[in-house]
């Protein structure tokens, strides 16, 4: 049985920022009330489609691995902001890059979609089935929010990270996984624009549920027993872990999963001050800038744990390989929107939200 050793990884994050400062000026907030709540200091604004995003942290991806795209036979997209319901995002990445002879789905576990994409593309790998596998999680959440709401507005971002998973006979890639739902509190982080949503009377904002605090509590029982049934499986523990790569939803929750697996801060990967909460992407991109920061050294043996809207959660152990720099340059960016500042992009969303509200209100009265 071959293992799925990840040969190529890459990121794509726009080049608007939104600083919460920049909040500041048109929400009741500030950095420091942020900061202390969150960990985030900025997050990025895309102009365009989460697919342009996912086009561009495949390339770099590709590029790391020296990879032709011909040779990719299975492309997966995480993500929960598709551009369109169908076509999906897979298939546009597809095309984009011209891998014709990938299959290709999308996967939407909300912030957990990347890593159920590593835990079923090292399943079909390791049966034979697939032999390089494209992993992408992409997402523009700044097109979903409410951005009058402070409490869910402040946290988010958009971005997008890829892996190439290899069949290999070396003994790397994901060893052990755990992935689970807790469907009873699937309605605490939800957003109602399915097939049940009722357009006819839609106001113009979308109904996107937030209760942070009940999901901060799911979060830290799901992640721990995630990570404990991957520890029971492999016959590790704590003390043979070399770095923590987490999902980046919020500093303080980083923290408990650091002082639970006892890893210490410079070996666990925080890049939520620059980025936000930017779902299924926080992964793939959080595992691309540890590399070239050099925190993932070879042989490194890797801790990651996640949880998203369903609740589902995840967590997993991933043996690093000897090589920790890219074959070709994967440092490819993204072009469109450079001359747009975030406030340029969020503003008209903010005012269109307020118009609607203020609408939705004198037809209540």
């Amino acid at each position: 049985m071959k293992f799925a050793e990840i040969t190529g990884w890459g990121k794509c994050v726009p080049p608007a920022v939104m600083t919460n400062n920049d909040l500041a000026t048109f929400l009741e907030t500030s950095d420091e009330w942020i900061r202390t709540r969150t960990g985030i200091e900025e997050r990025r604004v895309s102009a365009v489609g989460t697919s342009a995003l996912a086009t561009v942290a495949a390339r770099n991806a590709l590029a790391a691995a020296d990879l032709d795209p011909l040779e990719i036979d299975l492309i997966i997209v995480g993500t929960c902001t598709a551009d369109e319901i169908i076509p999906n995002v897979a298939s546009k990445v597809q095309q984009n890059i011209g891998a014709k002879n990938a299959a290709a789905f999308d996967l939407n576990a909300a912030c957990s979609s990347f890593f159920y994409a590593m835990h079923f593309a090292t399943s079909s790998i390791r049966i034979g089935m697939h032999k390089k596998v494209l992993i992408i999680g992409a997402e523009r959440l700044t097109r979903i929010l409410d951005w009058t709401k402070r409490e869910s507005a402040v946290l988010f971002g958009d971005g997008a990270g890829a892996m190439v998973l290899e069949a290999s006979d070396n003994h790397a890639g994901l060893l052990a996984s755990k992935i689970s739902c807790d469907a009873d509190a699937r309605d605490v982080l939800s957003l109602d624009f399915g097939m049940s949503f009722d357009r006819y009377n839609f106001d113009g904002v979308m109904p996107f549920n937030f209760i942070g605090q009940e999901i901060f509590k799911r979060a830290v029982k799901g992640m721990s027993a995630a990570v404990e049934a991957v520890f029971q499986e492999t016959g590790l523990n704590v003390d043979d872990i070399d770095v923590l790569i987490p999902h980046q939803a919020n500093k303080r929750l980083i923290d408990f999963l650091a002082k639970m697996c006892k890893v210490p801060e410079e070996k666990t990967m925080v890049n939520i001050q620059k980025y936000g909460n930017t779902s299924s992407a926080t992964l793939p991109i959080a595992y691309t800038e540890a590399l070239e920061t050099g925190m993932v050294k070879p042989g490194d043996s890797i801790i990651s744990a996640v949880f998203g809207g369903g609740l589902t959660c995840g967590a997993g152990l991933i043996k690093w390989g000897e090589r920790v720099t890219p074959l070709q340059n994967n440092q490819l960016t993204l072009e469109q929107g450079a001359d747009q500042s975030a406030l340029d992009l969020i503003l008209p969303l903010y005012e269109g939200a307020k118009a609607a509200q203020e609408k939705a209100a004198k037809n209540e009265a």
